[in-house]
Protein backbone atom coordinates (compact mmCIF):
# COMPACT_ATOMS: atom_id res chain seq x y z
CA UNK A 1 0.00 0.00 0.00
CA UNK A 2 1.77 3.43 -1.16
CA UNK A 3 1.65 6.19 1.36
CA UNK A 4 -1.30 8.54 0.59
CA UNK A 5 -1.54 12.55 0.88
CA UNK A 6 -4.23 13.60 3.20
CA UNK A 7 -6.88 16.73 2.15
CA UNK A 8 -7.18 19.77 4.55
CA UNK A 9 -10.29 21.10 4.12
CA UNK A 10 -9.96 23.92 6.79
CA UNK A 11 -7.08 25.06 4.19
CA UNK A 12 -9.87 25.75 2.11
CA UNK A 13 -11.48 27.90 4.07
CA UNK A 14 -8.76 30.16 3.89
CA UNK A 15 -7.21 29.02 7.09
CA UNK A 16 -3.36 28.87 7.73
CA UNK A 17 -1.58 26.00 8.69
CA UNK A 18 -0.42 26.87 12.36
CA UNK A 19 -3.72 27.94 13.87
CA UNK A 20 -5.48 24.34 12.26
CA UNK A 21 -2.29 22.66 13.86
CA UNK A 22 -3.18 24.91 16.98
CA UNK A 23 -6.80 24.02 16.84
CA UNK A 24 -6.39 20.42 16.90
CA UNK A 25 -4.16 20.46 19.74
CA UNK A 26 -5.78 22.57 21.48
CA UNK A 27 -9.10 20.10 20.87
CA UNK A 28 -7.20 17.37 22.40
CA UNK A 29 -5.66 18.75 25.13
CA UNK A 30 -9.45 19.92 26.35
CA UNK A 31 -10.16 16.21 26.14
CA UNK A 32 -7.75 15.02 27.43
CA UNK A 33 -6.06 17.82 30.02
CA UNK A 34 -8.51 20.34 30.52
CA UNK A 35 -11.26 21.86 32.62
CA UNK A 36 -13.57 19.62 30.96
CA UNK A 37 -11.61 15.97 30.55
CA UNK A 38 -13.43 13.15 30.21
CA UNK A 39 -9.86 11.14 30.35
CA UNK A 40 -8.50 10.10 33.58
CA UNK A 41 -5.59 8.45 34.83
CA UNK A 42 -6.78 5.74 37.95
CA UNK A 43 -5.91 7.25 41.05
CA UNK A 44 -3.53 4.49 42.24
CA UNK A 45 -1.77 3.82 39.12
CA UNK A 46 -0.52 6.29 35.82
CA UNK A 47 -0.09 3.38 33.60
CA UNK A 48 -3.57 3.10 33.66
CA UNK A 49 -6.51 5.58 32.62
CA UNK A 50 -10.02 6.01 31.39
CA UNK A 51 -12.57 7.63 29.32
CA UNK A 52 -15.66 8.74 31.22
CA UNK A 53 -19.27 8.87 29.26
CA UNK A 54 -20.08 12.03 31.38
CA UNK A 55 -23.74 11.03 30.52
CA UNK A 56 -23.56 7.89 32.52
CA UNK A 57 -20.67 8.12 34.47
CA UNK A 58 -19.40 4.96 33.17
CA UNK A 59 -16.49 3.84 30.91
CA UNK A 60 -17.57 2.32 27.85
CA UNK A 61 -15.51 -0.13 25.09
CA UNK A 62 -16.86 2.43 22.37
CA UNK A 63 -14.52 5.54 24.25
CA UNK A 64 -12.13 3.34 25.28
CA UNK A 65 -11.30 2.64 21.55
CA UNK A 66 -12.30 5.83 20.32
CA UNK A 67 -9.82 7.64 23.13
CA UNK A 68 -7.00 4.91 21.78
CA UNK A 69 -7.65 6.50 18.31
CA UNK A 70 -7.38 9.43 19.46
CA UNK A 71 -4.17 9.10 20.91
CA UNK A 72 -2.06 7.29 18.11
CA UNK A 73 -3.55 9.85 15.91
CA UNK A 74 -1.94 12.58 17.68
CA UNK A 75 1.23 10.63 18.86
CA UNK A 76 -0.08 10.02 22.62
CA UNK A 77 1.71 6.73 23.04
CA UNK A 78 1.37 7.39 27.24
CA UNK A 79 -1.84 7.69 27.34
CA UNK A 80 -2.91 4.98 24.49
CA UNK A 81 -1.18 2.21 26.48
CA UNK A 82 -3.09 3.86 30.00
CA UNK A 83 -6.57 3.43 28.28
CA UNK A 84 -5.54 -0.09 26.80
CA UNK A 85 -3.82 -1.57 30.26
CA UNK A 86 -7.43 -0.30 31.76
CA UNK A 87 -9.35 -1.80 29.07
CA UNK A 88 -7.24 -5.31 29.92
CA UNK A 89 -7.54 -5.35 33.10
CA UNK A 90 -11.02 -4.10 34.09
CA UNK A 91 -13.20 -4.77 30.89
CA UNK A 92 -11.06 -7.62 28.88
CA UNK A 93 -13.81 -11.15 29.95
CA UNK A 94 -11.25 -14.36 30.29
CA UNK A 95 -13.90 -16.37 31.03
CA UNK A 96 -17.75 -17.49 30.31
CA UNK A 97 -19.70 -17.05 27.05
CA UNK A 98 -18.16 -13.81 25.80
CA UNK A 99 -14.40 -14.63 26.98
CA UNK A 100 -11.84 -13.04 24.42
CA UNK A 101 -14.69 -9.95 24.03
CA UNK A 102 -14.25 -6.57 25.96
CA UNK A 103 -17.60 -5.97 28.76
CA UNK A 104 -19.11 -3.11 27.27
CA UNK A 105 -20.10 -0.98 30.25
CA UNK A 106 -17.51 -0.93 33.00
CA UNK A 107 -17.60 1.50 36.49
CA UNK A 108 -14.78 4.20 36.53
CA UNK A 109 -13.58 1.92 39.56
CA UNK A 110 -12.94 -0.48 37.43
CA UNK A 111 -16.28 -3.05 38.60
CA UNK A 112 -18.19 -4.45 35.46
CA UNK A 113 -21.49 -3.37 34.95
CA UNK A 114 -22.38 -6.00 31.91
CA UNK A 115 -20.89 -9.07 30.83
CA UNK A 116 -21.80 -8.84 26.97
CA UNK A 117 -19.45 -6.98 24.40
CA UNK A 118 -20.06 -3.92 21.69
CA UNK A 119 -18.57 -4.41 18.51
CA UNK A 120 -18.36 -0.76 17.69
CA UNK A 121 -15.68 -0.85 20.50
CA UNK A 122 -13.77 -4.51 19.44
CA UNK A 123 -13.39 -3.13 15.48
CA UNK A 124 -12.04 0.40 17.22
CA UNK A 125 -9.75 -1.45 19.69
CA UNK A 126 -8.26 -3.69 16.71
CA UNK A 127 -7.42 -0.76 14.33
CA UNK A 128 -6.21 1.40 16.76
CA UNK A 129 -3.41 -1.25 17.99
CA UNK A 130 -2.81 -2.19 14.09
CA UNK A 131 -2.09 1.58 13.85
CA UNK A 132 0.19 1.52 17.42
CA UNK A 133 1.87 -1.04 15.99
CA UNK A 134 2.72 0.69 12.78
CA UNK A 135 3.65 4.31 14.57
CA UNK A 136 5.58 3.36 17.64
CA UNK A 137 6.36 -0.37 17.03
CA UNK A 138 5.52 -3.82 19.34
CA UNK A 139 6.13 -4.18 22.73
CA UNK A 140 5.71 -6.87 24.85
CA UNK A 141 2.79 -8.64 26.92
CA UNK A 142 -0.45 -7.00 26.15
CA UNK A 143 1.83 -4.24 24.29
CA UNK A 144 2.23 -6.93 21.39
CA UNK A 145 -0.43 -4.65 19.72
CA UNK A 146 -0.28 -6.18 16.54
CA UNK A 147 -0.62 -9.34 17.73
CA UNK A 148 -3.56 -8.07 20.24
CA UNK A 149 -5.25 -7.26 16.82
CA UNK A 150 -4.95 -10.02 15.41
CA UNK A 151 -6.20 -12.47 17.99
CA UNK A 152 -9.53 -10.18 18.99
CA UNK A 153 -10.26 -10.02 15.34
CA UNK A 154 -10.13 -13.63 15.26
CA UNK A 155 -12.55 -14.15 18.08
CA UNK A 156 -14.72 -11.64 16.72
CA UNK A 157 -14.77 -13.52 13.17
CA UNK A 158 -14.99 -17.32 14.78
CA UNK A 159 -16.60 -17.10 18.62
CA UNK A 160 -19.69 -19.69 18.62
CA UNK A 161 -17.85 -22.30 16.00
CA UNK A 162 -17.41 -24.66 19.13
CA UNK A 163 -20.82 -23.46 20.49
CA UNK A 164 -20.03 -21.14 23.28
CA UNK A 165 -21.23 -17.63 22.52
CA UNK A 166 -21.33 -16.02 19.09
CA UNK A 167 -19.74 -13.95 16.56
CA UNK A 168 -19.93 -10.38 16.10
CA UNK A 169 -20.10 -10.04 12.48
CA UNK A 170 -23.05 -12.78 10.92
CA UNK A 171 -20.89 -15.39 9.25
CA UNK A 172 -22.87 -15.99 5.73
CA UNK A 173 -23.66 -12.28 5.45
CA UNK A 174 -20.27 -10.74 7.00
CA UNK A 175 -22.27 -7.75 8.37
CA UNK A 176 -21.52 -6.83 11.97
CA UNK A 177 -24.15 -7.35 14.86
CA UNK A 178 -25.72 -5.02 16.79
CA UNK A 179 -24.83 -6.81 20.04
CA UNK A 180 -23.81 -10.47 19.43
CA UNK A 181 -27.30 -11.72 20.74
CA UNK A 182 -29.60 -9.60 17.97
CA UNK A 183 -29.52 -10.82 14.11
CA UNK A 184 -30.00 -6.84 13.24
CA UNK A 185 -27.17 -3.75 13.09
CA UNK A 186 -26.41 -0.63 13.95
CA UNK A 187 -25.16 1.43 10.44
CA UNK A 188 -22.75 3.22 12.25
CA UNK A 189 -20.84 0.57 13.24
CA UNK A 190 -20.21 -0.53 9.43
CA UNK A 191 -16.74 0.60 8.86
CA UNK A 192 -14.80 -0.73 5.52
CA UNK A 193 -12.25 1.51 5.35
CA UNK A 194 -11.47 -0.38 8.43
CA UNK A 195 -12.03 -3.60 7.21
CA UNK A 196 -10.27 -3.21 3.82
CA UNK A 197 -7.10 -2.83 6.36
CA UNK A 198 -8.01 -6.00 8.86
CA UNK A 199 -8.06 -7.64 5.03
CA UNK A 200 -4.77 -6.77 4.73
CA UNK A 201 -3.35 -7.03 8.80
CA UNK A 202 -5.30 -9.56 10.65
CA UNK A 203 -4.28 -13.43 11.01
CA UNK A 204 -3.74 -14.93 6.97
CA UNK A 205 -7.00 -17.32 7.94
CA UNK A 206 -9.28 -14.12 8.16
CA UNK A 207 -8.35 -11.86 5.69
CA UNK A 208 -11.12 -12.85 2.87
CA UNK A 209 -13.20 -12.67 5.19
CA UNK A 210 -12.83 -9.12 5.98
CA UNK A 211 -12.25 -8.28 2.29
CA UNK A 212 -16.17 -9.68 2.16
CA UNK A 213 -16.95 -7.29 4.87
CA UNK A 214 -15.81 -4.21 3.20
CA UNK A 215 -17.99 -5.35 0.25
CA UNK A 216 -20.74 -6.68 1.92
CA UNK A 217 -20.76 -3.48 4.41
CA UNK A 218 -20.47 -0.69 1.50
CA UNK A 219 -23.36 -2.55 -0.62
CA UNK A 220 -25.26 -2.58 3.13
CA UNK A 221 -25.01 0.96 3.49
CA UNK A 222 -26.08 2.08 0.19
CA UNK A 223 -29.43 0.49 1.60
CA UNK A 224 -29.23 1.60 5.03
CA UNK A 225 -29.17 5.23 3.60
CA UNK A 226 -32.22 7.26 2.33
CA UNK A 227 -31.73 7.79 -1.32
CA UNK A 228 -32.63 11.51 -0.76
CA UNK A 229 -31.71 12.51 2.59
CA UNK A 230 -28.82 10.60 3.01
CA UNK A 231 -29.98 9.97 6.72
CA UNK A 232 -29.77 6.51 8.20
CA UNK A 233 -31.39 5.08 11.24
CA UNK A 234 -29.98 4.05 14.72
CA UNK A 235 -30.55 0.31 14.02
CA UNK A 236 -31.86 -1.43 11.23
CA UNK A 237 -32.24 -4.87 9.74
CA UNK A 238 -29.23 -6.19 7.65
CA UNK A 239 -31.94 -5.14 4.50
CA UNK A 240 -31.36 -1.67 5.53
CA UNK A 241 -34.75 -0.98 6.59
CA UNK A 242 -34.96 1.01 10.12
CA UNK A 243 -35.43 -1.43 12.84
CA UNK A 244 -38.69 -0.90 14.63
CA UNK A 245 -38.90 -4.05 16.88
CA UNK A 246 -37.40 -4.43 20.89
CA UNK A 247 -38.82 -1.21 21.92
CA UNK A 248 -39.69 -2.71 25.34
CA UNK A 249 -36.13 -3.37 25.66
CA UNK A 250 -33.86 -1.30 23.49
CA UNK A 251 -36.03 1.74 23.86
CA UNK A 252 -36.78 3.53 19.96
CA UNK A 253 -34.31 3.12 17.26
CA UNK A 254 -35.64 3.30 13.78
CA UNK A 255 -34.81 7.39 13.53
CA UNK A 256 -32.06 9.38 12.73
CA UNK A 257 -30.72 9.91 16.71
CA UNK A 258 -27.41 9.88 18.61
CA UNK A 259 -25.67 6.61 17.19
CA UNK A 260 -26.88 7.37 13.94
CA UNK A 261 -24.84 10.62 13.36
CA UNK A 262 -21.30 8.29 13.26
CA UNK A 263 -23.05 6.98 9.86
CA UNK A 264 -22.27 9.82 7.29
CA UNK A 265 -18.90 10.37 9.28
CA UNK A 266 -18.05 6.75 8.26
CA UNK A 267 -18.56 7.09 4.82
CA UNK A 268 -16.86 10.21 4.49
CA UNK A 269 -13.79 8.57 5.86
CA UNK A 270 -14.22 5.89 3.94
CA UNK A 271 -14.15 7.73 0.33
CA UNK A 272 -10.86 9.75 1.59
CA UNK A 273 -8.87 6.83 2.48
CA UNK A 274 -10.32 3.80 -0.25
CA UNK A 275 -13.90 4.49 -1.89
CA UNK A 276 -12.39 8.24 -3.80
CA UNK A 277 -12.93 7.96 -7.89
CA UNK A 278 -14.68 4.24 -7.39
CA UNK A 279 -18.55 3.95 -8.06
CA UNK A 280 -18.73 3.39 -4.45
CA UNK A 281 -17.12 6.85 -3.82
CA UNK A 282 -19.29 8.26 -6.50
CA UNK A 283 -22.11 7.48 -4.27
CA UNK A 284 -20.54 8.58 -0.72
CA UNK A 285 -20.70 12.16 -2.87
CA UNK A 286 -24.33 11.89 -3.51
CA UNK A 287 -24.99 10.77 0.06
CA UNK A 288 -22.77 13.52 1.47
CA UNK A 289 -24.75 16.15 -0.74
CA UNK A 290 -27.93 15.26 0.32
CA UNK A 291 -27.33 14.50 3.72
CA UNK A 292 -25.93 18.68 3.89
CA UNK A 293 -28.53 19.91 1.69
CA UNK A 294 -31.59 18.45 4.00
CA UNK A 295 -29.88 20.31 6.96
CA UNK A 296 -28.84 23.67 5.52
CA UNK A 297 -31.67 24.27 3.05
CA UNK A 298 -35.00 21.85 4.24
CA UNK A 299 -34.68 22.26 8.17
CA UNK A 300 -32.94 25.42 8.49
CA UNK A 301 -33.89 26.94 12.20
CA UNK A 302 -34.93 23.45 13.30
CA UNK A 303 -31.53 21.48 12.10
CA UNK A 304 -30.85 20.23 15.57
CA UNK A 305 -33.84 18.20 16.28
CA UNK A 306 -34.86 14.53 15.65
CA UNK A 307 -36.00 13.03 12.75
CA UNK A 308 -37.13 10.26 10.62
CA UNK A 309 -35.01 8.77 7.70
CA UNK A 310 -37.37 10.44 5.05
CA UNK A 311 -37.03 13.37 6.55
CA UNK A 312 -40.04 14.73 8.61
CA UNK A 313 -38.87 16.32 12.02
CA UNK A 314 -40.09 15.43 15.08
CA UNK A 315 -40.59 17.41 18.02
CA UNK A 316 -37.71 16.44 19.73
CA UNK A 317 -34.38 18.48 20.59
CA UNK A 318 -31.02 16.15 19.51
CA UNK A 319 -29.30 14.75 22.49
CA UNK A 320 -26.28 15.26 20.58
CA UNK A 321 -26.11 18.89 19.14
CA UNK A 322 -22.64 19.51 18.60
CA UNK A 323 -22.13 16.54 17.01
CA UNK A 324 -24.16 16.83 14.72
CA UNK A 325 -22.49 19.65 13.37
CA UNK A 326 -19.22 17.86 13.22
CA UNK A 327 -20.12 15.08 11.56
CA UNK A 328 -22.43 17.04 9.18
CA UNK A 329 -18.89 19.03 8.49
CA UNK A 330 -16.91 15.75 8.50
CA UNK A 331 -19.24 14.42 5.49
CA UNK A 332 -17.56 17.51 3.46
CA UNK A 333 -14.26 15.12 2.84
CA UNK A 334 -16.91 13.56 -0.06
CA UNK A 335 -19.44 16.47 -0.31
CA UNK A 336 -18.44 18.22 -3.49
CA UNK A 337 -22.35 20.03 -2.78
CA UNK A 338 -22.71 23.95 -2.37
CA UNK A 339 -22.90 23.74 1.30
CA UNK A 340 -19.61 21.56 1.66
CA UNK A 341 -17.53 25.04 2.77
CA UNK A 342 -20.52 26.04 5.10
CA UNK A 343 -20.78 23.20 6.90
CA UNK A 344 -16.86 23.10 7.75
CA UNK A 345 -17.25 26.75 8.72
CA UNK A 346 -19.79 25.86 10.94
CA UNK A 347 -18.34 23.72 12.73
CA UNK A 348 -14.82 25.80 12.83
CA UNK A 349 -17.12 28.42 14.63
CA UNK A 350 -18.77 25.70 16.93
CA UNK A 351 -16.82 24.82 19.90
CA UNK A 352 -16.65 22.05 22.50
CA UNK A 353 -19.70 20.92 24.12
CA UNK A 354 -19.62 21.35 28.15
CA UNK A 355 -21.69 20.13 30.59
CA UNK A 356 -22.89 16.44 31.43
CA UNK A 357 -23.50 15.20 27.90
CA UNK A 358 -19.90 16.13 26.51
CA UNK A 359 -18.31 13.09 26.05
CA UNK A 360 -20.27 11.77 22.84
CA UNK A 361 -20.41 15.05 21.50
CA UNK A 362 -16.58 15.94 21.68
CA UNK A 363 -15.73 12.48 20.69
CA UNK A 364 -16.86 13.37 17.38
CA UNK A 365 -15.55 16.78 17.50
CA UNK A 366 -12.40 15.34 17.52
CA UNK A 367 -12.24 13.26 15.07
CA UNK A 368 -14.36 15.31 13.00
CA UNK A 369 -11.14 17.76 13.47
CA UNK A 370 -8.57 15.14 12.59
CA UNK A 371 -10.23 14.22 9.28
CA UNK A 372 -10.78 17.43 8.30
CA UNK A 373 -7.27 18.70 8.85
CA UNK A 374 -5.90 15.58 7.56
CA UNK A 375 -4.68 13.92 10.54
CA UNK A 376 -6.59 11.08 10.69
CA UNK A 377 -4.57 8.78 8.64
CA UNK A 378 -3.57 5.32 7.96
CA UNK A 379 -0.19 4.36 9.73
CA UNK A 380 1.75 1.46 7.95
Amino acid sequence: MEKKTYRNVFLELGLSEEEIAQRVQETFDEIFYGENRFFFFSPDDETMGYMEDTGNHDARTEGMSYGMMMCVQTDHKKEFDALWKWARTYMYMETGENAGYFAWSVATNGEKNAYGPAPDGEEFFAMALFFASHRWGDGEGIFNYSKEAQELLHTCVHKGEDGIGRAMWDPDNHLIRFITECDFTDPSYHLPHFYELFAKWAKEEDREFWQQAAQASRAYLKKACHPLTGLSAEYSTFEGEPYSGDQEIFGRHDWYYSDAYRTIANIALDYEWFSKGTEHGAWCEETADHLQTFFERTVGEKDRAVYTIEGEILDMDALHPVAMTAVNAQASLASRGEYSLACVKKFWDTPLRTGERRYYDNCLYLFAMLALSGNYRIWL
